[in-house]
């Protein structure tokens, strides 16, 4: 069954360049991830989105997601629950 994330990121000012390079072409090789995207929400506020074949495929892919956090989490800026604000789970209803 399919599953995504969304993980929430805030960026600190004027490493907006290193945070996107991070996940730029080539970058990311995270098994079982069909398609992610970057949406900016705000001002250095962005959401990854990613869809993955299943939870369990997620759930394995997550050494290799904290992996790349590691290379520009010094582009973020703390918060009371850490760097990132992340949430995943099964489809549950498809709208489209």
């Amino acid at each position: 069954m399919t599953a995504y994330n969304v993980v929430r990121f805030k960026v600190l000012a004027g490493k907006d360049r290193m945070f996107l390079e991070a996940h730029g072409p080539g970058k990311i090789n995270w098994p079982g991830l069909r398609q992610g995207s970057i949406i900016q929400i705000g001002e250095g506020d962005y959401c990854l989105i990613g869809e993955w074949t299943d939870a369990g495929a997620l759930s394995r892919a997550m050494p290799d997601m904290l992996a790349t956090l590691d290379t520009f989490r010094a582009a973020l800026q703390p918060t009371a629950s850490g760097v990132t604000q992340a949430f995943s789970g099964p489809v549950v209803l498809s709208l489209a």
